[in-house]
Protein backbone atom coordinates (compact mmCIF):
# COMPACT_ATOMS: atom_id res chain seq x y z
CA UNK A 1 0.00 0.00 0.00
CA UNK A 2 1.16 3.29 -1.07
CA UNK A 3 2.20 6.10 2.13
CA UNK A 4 0.69 9.10 2.39
CA UNK A 5 3.13 11.92 2.33
CA UNK A 6 1.03 14.70 4.08
CA UNK A 7 -2.47 14.67 5.51
CA UNK A 8 -5.03 17.29 6.63
CA UNK A 9 -7.32 16.82 10.10
CA UNK A 10 -9.30 14.64 8.73
CA UNK A 11 -6.54 12.37 7.24
CA UNK A 12 -6.71 13.10 3.49
CA UNK A 13 -4.20 13.85 1.00
CA UNK A 14 -6.28 16.22 -1.25
CA UNK A 15 -5.92 17.44 -5.07
CA UNK A 16 -7.46 19.95 -6.87
CA UNK A 17 -7.40 20.31 -10.96
CA UNK A 18 -8.58 23.51 -12.14
CA UNK A 19 -9.69 23.47 -16.09
CA UNK A 20 -12.18 24.21 -18.69
CA UNK A 21 -14.76 22.00 -20.55
CA UNK A 22 -12.74 20.69 -23.62
CA UNK A 23 -8.88 19.78 -21.96
CA UNK A 24 -9.75 16.87 -20.21
CA UNK A 25 -9.69 17.37 -16.58
CA UNK A 26 -12.65 15.77 -15.45
CA UNK A 27 -11.50 12.56 -16.94
CA UNK A 28 -8.26 13.12 -15.57
CA UNK A 29 -9.37 13.50 -11.82
CA UNK A 30 -11.61 9.85 -12.85
CA UNK A 31 -8.67 7.95 -13.46
CA UNK A 32 -6.41 9.29 -11.16
CA UNK A 33 -8.39 8.48 -8.26
CA UNK A 34 -9.43 4.86 -9.87
CA UNK A 35 -5.91 4.21 -10.22
CA UNK A 36 -5.17 4.82 -6.42
CA UNK A 37 -7.83 3.22 -5.43
CA UNK A 38 -7.13 -0.14 -7.81
CA UNK A 39 -3.69 0.48 -8.20
CA UNK A 40 -1.99 1.32 -5.46
CA UNK A 41 -4.18 0.35 -2.31
CA UNK A 42 -5.27 3.59 -0.76
CA UNK A 43 -9.23 5.12 -0.17
CA UNK A 44 -10.18 7.30 -2.20
CA UNK A 45 -13.04 9.39 -4.24
CA UNK A 46 -13.10 11.75 -6.98
CA UNK A 47 -15.67 14.35 -8.60
CA UNK A 48 -15.79 17.31 -10.73
CA UNK A 49 -18.16 20.52 -10.10
CA UNK A 50 -18.66 22.25 -13.64
CA UNK A 51 -21.88 24.56 -15.21
CA UNK A 52 -22.76 23.47 -18.40
CA UNK A 53 -21.07 21.04 -20.40
CA UNK A 54 -19.53 22.95 -23.37
CA UNK A 55 -15.73 23.63 -24.56
CA UNK A 56 -14.49 26.64 -22.13
CA UNK A 57 -16.79 26.78 -19.01
CA UNK A 58 -14.97 26.62 -15.67
CA UNK A 59 -14.52 23.00 -14.58
CA UNK A 60 -12.89 21.83 -11.61
CA UNK A 61 -11.34 17.94 -10.33
CA UNK A 62 -11.49 17.25 -7.22
CA UNK A 63 -9.81 13.98 -5.45
CA UNK A 64 -9.17 12.66 -1.98
CA UNK A 65 -7.15 10.27 -1.26
CA UNK A 66 -6.63 8.90 2.48
CA UNK A 67 -5.34 5.32 4.12
CA UNK A 68 -7.82 2.12 3.67
CA UNK A 69 -8.87 2.23 7.30
CA UNK A 70 -10.78 5.65 7.25
CA UNK A 71 -13.90 6.29 5.88
CA UNK A 72 -14.06 8.69 3.46
CA UNK A 73 -17.79 10.69 4.17
CA UNK A 74 -16.85 14.32 3.02
CA UNK A 75 -17.37 15.26 -0.74
CA UNK A 76 -17.47 18.61 -0.27
CA UNK A 77 -15.07 20.63 -3.28
CA UNK A 78 -11.77 21.36 -1.84
CA UNK A 79 -11.07 24.50 -0.26
CA UNK A 80 -7.33 23.66 0.86
CA UNK A 81 -5.48 21.21 -1.52
CA UNK A 82 -2.12 19.55 -1.51
CA UNK A 83 -1.83 19.49 -5.04
CA UNK A 84 -3.28 22.20 -7.25
CA UNK A 85 -2.85 21.02 -11.06
CA UNK A 86 -3.85 24.15 -13.37
CA UNK A 87 -4.43 22.74 -17.53
CA UNK A 88 -4.10 26.30 -19.04
CA UNK A 89 -2.17 29.49 -17.40
CA UNK A 90 -4.62 31.76 -19.38
CA UNK A 91 -7.18 31.01 -16.18
CA UNK A 92 -5.57 33.19 -14.13
CA UNK A 93 -6.99 35.93 -16.05
CA UNK A 94 -10.83 35.06 -14.26
CA UNK A 95 -10.35 32.04 -11.60
CA UNK A 96 -8.09 32.43 -8.18
CA UNK A 97 -6.94 29.13 -8.99
CA UNK A 98 -4.61 28.65 -5.98
CA UNK A 99 -7.28 29.87 -3.45
CA UNK A 100 -6.66 27.98 0.10
CA UNK A 101 -3.15 26.29 -0.76
CA UNK A 102 -0.98 25.85 1.86
CA UNK A 103 2.63 27.39 2.35
CA UNK A 104 4.48 24.43 0.86
CA UNK A 105 1.93 23.07 -1.80
CA UNK A 106 2.84 21.91 -4.97
CA UNK A 107 0.98 24.04 -8.00
CA UNK A 108 1.52 22.14 -11.68
CA UNK A 109 0.89 24.48 -14.38
CA UNK A 110 0.63 23.54 -18.27
CA UNK A 111 2.80 26.79 -19.20
CA UNK A 112 5.81 27.56 -21.24
CA UNK A 113 6.09 30.66 -18.80
CA UNK A 114 9.13 30.31 -15.99
CA UNK A 115 8.21 29.33 -12.76
CA UNK A 116 9.19 33.25 -11.43
CA UNK A 117 6.71 34.54 -14.15
CA UNK A 118 3.64 32.46 -12.91
CA UNK A 119 4.79 32.90 -8.91
CA UNK A 120 4.06 36.67 -10.12
CA UNK A 121 0.94 36.41 -12.01
CA UNK A 122 -0.40 33.73 -9.21
CA UNK A 123 0.45 36.18 -6.15
CA UNK A 124 1.58 33.81 -4.06
CA UNK A 125 4.22 33.71 -1.10
CA UNK A 126 5.94 30.44 -1.25
CA UNK A 127 5.56 26.53 -2.64
CA UNK A 128 6.46 24.38 -5.22
CA UNK A 129 5.59 25.73 -9.20
CA UNK A 130 6.03 22.77 -11.31
CA UNK A 131 5.86 23.47 -15.32
CA UNK A 132 4.84 20.95 -18.20
CA UNK A 133 4.19 21.89 -22.04
CA UNK A 134 1.24 19.76 -21.66
CA UNK A 135 -0.39 21.23 -24.59
CA UNK A 136 2.95 21.15 -26.67
CA UNK A 137 3.14 16.81 -25.98
CA UNK A 138 -0.49 16.79 -27.12
CA UNK A 139 0.03 18.36 -30.01
CA UNK A 140 2.77 17.05 -31.05
CA UNK A 141 1.67 13.39 -30.06
CA UNK A 142 -2.21 13.92 -31.11
CA UNK A 143 -3.53 13.43 -28.07
CA UNK A 144 -4.89 15.77 -25.20
CA UNK A 145 -3.53 17.47 -23.00
CA UNK A 146 -4.71 15.75 -19.87
CA UNK A 147 -2.70 12.80 -20.04
CA UNK A 148 0.40 14.34 -20.18
CA UNK A 149 -1.33 16.87 -16.64
CA UNK A 150 -1.35 13.28 -15.48
CA UNK A 151 2.31 12.38 -16.30
CA UNK A 152 3.38 15.44 -14.55
CA UNK A 153 1.14 14.65 -11.60
CA UNK A 154 2.80 11.75 -10.97
CA UNK A 155 5.89 12.69 -10.66
CA UNK A 156 4.72 15.02 -8.40
CA UNK A 157 2.73 12.32 -6.55
CA UNK A 158 5.58 10.09 -5.93
CA UNK A 159 3.74 7.66 -3.64
CA UNK A 160 1.62 6.69 -7.18
CA UNK A 161 2.87 4.21 -9.01
CA UNK A 162 3.42 5.69 -12.73
CA UNK A 163 3.28 1.73 -14.11
CA UNK A 164 -0.39 1.38 -12.95
CA UNK A 165 -2.12 4.49 -14.74
CA UNK A 166 -0.68 2.87 -17.67
CA UNK A 167 -1.94 0.24 -17.39
CA UNK A 168 -5.54 2.78 -16.70
CA UNK A 169 -4.58 4.48 -19.89
CA UNK A 170 -4.78 1.01 -21.37
CA UNK A 171 -8.41 0.04 -19.97
CA UNK A 172 -9.57 3.21 -20.84
CA UNK A 173 -8.94 2.96 -24.02
CA UNK A 174 -8.50 -0.20 -25.47
CA UNK A 175 -11.88 -1.25 -26.32
CA UNK A 176 -12.92 2.05 -27.72
CA UNK A 177 -10.31 3.12 -29.41
CA UNK A 178 -7.41 0.87 -29.30
CA UNK A 179 -5.46 3.24 -31.55
CA UNK A 180 -5.45 5.55 -28.61
CA UNK A 181 -3.46 3.25 -26.49
CA UNK A 182 0.09 4.13 -27.42
CA UNK A 183 -0.33 7.57 -28.20
CA UNK A 184 -1.58 8.34 -24.88
CA UNK A 185 0.75 6.31 -23.09
CA UNK A 186 3.63 7.82 -24.56
CA UNK A 187 1.87 10.99 -23.81
CA UNK A 188 1.83 10.53 -19.99
CA UNK A 189 5.92 9.16 -20.21
CA UNK A 190 6.43 12.45 -21.65
CA UNK A 191 4.73 14.61 -19.12
CA UNK A 192 6.40 12.11 -16.34
CA UNK A 193 9.77 12.99 -17.73
CA UNK A 194 9.49 16.61 -18.64
CA UNK A 195 8.04 18.10 -15.95
CA UNK A 196 10.35 20.85 -13.91
CA UNK A 197 10.23 22.24 -10.47
CA UNK A 198 11.28 25.22 -8.47
CA UNK A 199 10.63 25.77 -4.95
CA UNK A 200 10.19 29.22 -3.11
CA UNK A 201 10.18 29.79 0.54
CA UNK A 202 8.57 32.14 2.85
CA UNK A 203 11.21 35.39 3.41
CA UNK A 204 12.20 35.80 7.12
CA UNK A 205 9.56 37.17 8.76
CA UNK A 206 6.75 36.73 6.25
CA UNK A 207 4.05 35.19 7.33
CA UNK A 208 2.14 32.97 5.32
CA UNK A 209 -1.41 34.18 4.44
CA UNK A 210 -4.37 33.16 6.06
CA UNK A 211 -7.55 30.87 4.68
CA UNK A 212 -10.54 33.02 4.17
CA UNK A 213 -13.38 31.18 2.77
CA UNK A 214 -15.00 33.31 -0.52
CA UNK A 215 -18.00 34.67 -0.43
CA UNK A 216 -19.60 34.09 -3.31
CA UNK A 217 -20.90 37.46 -4.71
CA UNK A 218 -23.79 35.75 -6.46
CA UNK A 219 -25.00 33.40 -3.92
CA UNK A 220 -28.67 32.55 -2.24
CA UNK A 221 -28.08 35.48 0.16
CA UNK A 222 -26.45 38.20 -1.94
CA UNK A 223 -27.97 37.60 -4.92
CA UNK A 224 -30.07 40.31 -6.29
CA UNK A 225 -33.91 40.11 -6.52
CA UNK A 226 -35.90 38.17 -8.67
CA UNK A 227 -32.73 36.81 -10.04
CA UNK A 228 -31.60 40.26 -11.96
CA UNK A 229 -28.20 40.07 -13.94
CA UNK A 230 -26.16 42.98 -12.28
CA UNK A 231 -23.24 43.09 -14.77
CA UNK A 232 -24.99 44.86 -18.21
CA UNK A 233 -23.48 43.81 -21.48
CA UNK A 234 -21.66 40.63 -19.84
CA UNK A 235 -21.06 38.56 -23.21
CA UNK A 236 -19.20 42.09 -23.87
CA UNK A 237 -17.11 41.40 -21.43
CA UNK A 238 -16.25 38.04 -21.40
CA UNK A 239 -12.87 36.86 -22.29
CA UNK A 240 -13.03 33.26 -24.12
CA UNK A 241 -8.96 33.33 -24.47
CA UNK A 242 -9.05 30.48 -21.78
CA UNK A 243 -10.76 27.91 -24.11
CA UNK A 244 -7.92 28.23 -26.60
CA UNK A 245 -6.33 24.54 -26.34
CA UNK A 246 -3.05 25.62 -28.22
CA UNK A 247 -4.10 27.06 -31.38
CA UNK A 248 -5.04 30.65 -33.07
CA UNK A 249 -6.02 31.83 -36.25
CA UNK A 250 -3.00 34.36 -37.59
CA UNK A 251 -3.70 37.43 -39.84
CA UNK A 252 -1.89 37.85 -42.93
CA UNK A 253 -3.62 41.49 -44.18
CA UNK A 254 -1.22 41.32 -47.46
CA UNK A 255 -3.45 38.31 -48.66
CA UNK A 256 -6.97 39.31 -47.33
CA UNK A 257 -9.52 39.96 -50.48
CA UNK A 258 -12.05 41.07 -47.11
CA UNK A 259 -14.76 38.44 -48.91
CA UNK A 260 -16.08 37.95 -44.81
CA UNK A 261 -16.09 34.33 -45.66
CA UNK A 262 -14.16 34.02 -41.99
CA UNK A 263 -16.96 36.26 -40.68
CA UNK A 264 -20.01 34.37 -41.67
CA UNK A 265 -17.79 30.96 -40.52
CA UNK A 266 -16.78 32.43 -36.71
CA UNK A 267 -19.33 31.50 -33.82
CA UNK A 268 -17.78 34.73 -32.05
CA UNK A 269 -17.74 37.80 -33.17
CA UNK A 270 -13.38 37.67 -32.97
CA UNK A 271 -13.22 40.04 -36.29
CA UNK A 272 -13.21 43.81 -36.78
CA UNK A 273 -14.39 45.88 -39.54
CA UNK A 274 -14.06 49.34 -40.63
CA UNK A 275 -15.70 50.69 -43.90
CA UNK A 276 -13.65 52.64 -45.80
CA UNK A 277 -13.01 53.93 -49.78
CA UNK A 278 -11.53 51.01 -51.67
CA UNK A 279 -9.49 52.36 -54.73
CA UNK A 280 -12.21 53.14 -57.02
CA UNK A 281 -13.80 55.30 -53.78
CA UNK A 282 -16.46 53.34 -53.38
CA UNK A 283 -17.17 52.54 -49.95
CA UNK A 284 -16.22 49.17 -48.31
CA UNK A 285 -15.80 46.93 -45.63
CA UNK A 286 -12.24 46.44 -44.85
CA UNK A 287 -11.02 43.63 -42.44
CA UNK A 288 -8.49 45.24 -39.71
CA UNK A 289 -7.83 42.00 -37.53
CA UNK A 290 -8.80 39.80 -34.80
CA UNK A 291 -10.28 40.58 -31.48
CA UNK A 292 -8.61 37.56 -29.73
CA UNK A 293 -10.34 38.50 -26.70
CA UNK A 294 -13.32 36.34 -28.32
CA UNK A 295 -11.42 33.78 -29.87
CA UNK A 296 -11.43 30.12 -28.60
CA UNK A 297 -9.00 28.74 -31.07
CA UNK A 298 -12.09 27.24 -33.08
CA UNK A 299 -9.70 27.43 -36.61
CA UNK A 300 -13.13 27.58 -38.65
CA UNK A 301 -11.98 30.72 -40.39
CA UNK A 302 -8.92 29.53 -41.57
CA UNK A 303 -10.99 26.32 -43.29
CA UNK A 304 -13.12 29.08 -44.22
CA UNK A 305 -10.72 31.76 -46.08
CA UNK A 306 -10.60 31.04 -49.64
CA UNK A 307 -6.50 32.74 -49.79
CA UNK A 308 -4.43 31.57 -47.06
CA UNK A 309 -5.00 35.17 -45.54
CA UNK A 310 -5.77 33.16 -42.27
CA UNK A 311 -3.35 30.20 -41.15
CA UNK A 312 -3.65 27.80 -37.70
CA UNK A 313 -0.53 28.54 -35.63
CA UNK A 314 0.67 26.68 -32.42
CA UNK A 315 -0.14 30.20 -29.60
CA UNK A 316 3.22 30.03 -27.91
CA UNK A 317 3.32 32.14 -24.78
CA UNK A 318 5.28 35.33 -26.38
CA UNK A 319 2.54 37.90 -26.27
CA UNK A 320 1.15 37.12 -29.69
CA UNK A 321 -2.89 37.62 -29.34
CA UNK A 322 -1.74 40.75 -26.80
CA UNK A 323 0.53 42.64 -29.68
CA UNK A 324 -2.01 41.35 -32.63
CA UNK A 325 -5.25 41.98 -30.63
CA UNK A 326 -7.49 44.80 -32.82
CA UNK A 327 -10.29 45.36 -30.09
CA UNK A 328 -13.95 45.96 -31.00
CA UNK A 329 -14.97 49.73 -29.86
CA UNK A 330 -18.09 48.73 -28.45
CA UNK A 331 -20.51 51.80 -27.11
CA UNK A 332 -22.11 49.70 -24.65
CA UNK A 333 -19.19 48.85 -21.84
CA UNK A 334 -15.89 49.92 -21.22
CA UNK A 335 -13.24 46.61 -22.07
CA UNK A 336 -10.21 46.50 -19.93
Amino acid sequence: MSKLPKINDLGFFEIRLESIGGLGANLAGKMLSEDGVVGNGLNGVGFSSYGSEKKGSPVKGHIRFCDPEINIRDTTPIERPHVVGIFHDALFKTIDCTSGIYPDSTILVNSQKSPDELKNLMKIPSGTIAIVDATGIALEEQTKANTAMLGALYRILDFLDPESMKQTIRRTFENKYPHLVEPNIRTFERGYNEVEFKTFVLGDGAEPKPFIRPIPLLGYETHAIGGTITNPGNSILKDLSISRAGMLPHFHEEKCINCAACDTACPDFCFVWEEKADKRGRQQMFLQGIDYQYCKGCLKCVTACPVEALTGEREYNDGYADRKRVPHLFDLAIQK
